[in-house]
């Protein structure tokens, strides 16, 4: 029995940071899409556990007990083993929930694998706080410190495209470089899911662009092509732009892709 799970790439369409706990949390309140592309895992009954890296973000990943596929391996019973492997298609600490992303298919494909039930949650927040909410898959919003999901209403299925400038930006920089972390929560909904999304903000957005400039430039190069809501999501650098049509999508990565040879530019669709 060979099983396979999709990691798919989390956009955070908006994101505001509404406070701080004691143990150093931030509170969110951030609304949440996933795109139709990502990180392809594949699971093979195995003696043991082990993990194979492949793909064009390969490098830099290790197979080792420190990688978040393993750990949340060993969120399970530990009676059977798996040969699992990642083709990593999306960047690496790029603001997408790419390891966040591949924790939470791991977790789906080796329940299926071993017909075992999902960790509870206390598990997949020890994880990442983000592991639960790519567990969601679709359309939710994530409060908390990313412990509250719930599923959003009147939002339809877009067009999207994905780009990344080539950077790293530290997450802990800029939540550290935000001018305050008691910012309001997201408005209660009172249109359709695009109109209220596109009234809302990332609060990381302005630090991340601090600290590597280049993502205004990303911004600019998106919107210019176009598209009718751009944001950064979660700390950067990866940026989205949303579209009306799959033709203008495709323009517009094209554009930006032959303007900017050493960027990441990906076309998808946000998933509802």
């Amino acid at each position: 029995m060979t099983t396979k799970q999709i990691a798919r790439a989390k956009v955070n369409l908006s994101l505001h940071v509404v406070g701080q706990r004691d143990d150093g949390y931030h509170l969110l309140d951030s609304i949440v899409g996933f795109a139709d592309y990502g990180d392809v895992l594949t699971f093979e009954p195995a003696d043991v556990t082990s993990l194979t890296i492949g793909g064009p973000f390969a490098d830099g990943l290790s197979g080792e007990d420190d990688n978040l596929i393993l750990k949340a391996a060993r969120c399970f019973s530990g009676a059977k083993g798996a040969a699992i492997h990642l083709e990593k298609n999306l960047p690496v600490a790029s603001g997408i929930g790419g390891g966040s992303a591949d924790a939470a298919a791991a977790l789906r494909g080796l329940a299926e694998l071993w017909d075992e039930p999902l960790p509870a949650l206390p598990l997949q927040l020890a994880l990442g706080a983000d592991v639960p909410v790519c567990m969601a898959q679709g359309a939710v919003r994530m409060r908390g410190i990313g412990e509250d999901i719930s599923p959003i209403k009147d939002l339809t299925a877009k067009p999207m495209i994905l780009v990344n400038p080539g950077v790293s930006v530290s997450t802990p920089t800029v939540f550290k470089a935000l001018d305050t972390k008691e910012n309001p929560p997201i408005a209660a909904q009172t249109e359709d899911g695009w109109g209220w999304i596109s009234a809302q903000r990332n609060d990381l957005q302005k630090p991340a662009i601090m600290a590597e400039p280049v993502i205004a430039d990303v911004l600019g190069a998106i919107a210019k092509a176009g598209a009718t809501l751009t944001r950064m999501s979660g700390s950067g650098a990866t940026c989205f732009g949303i579209f009306e049509t799959e033709a203008k999508a495709a323009k517009a990565a094209k554009t930006i892709a032959a303007n900017h040879s050493e960027w990441w530019v990906q076309t998808t669709r946000l998933t509802t």
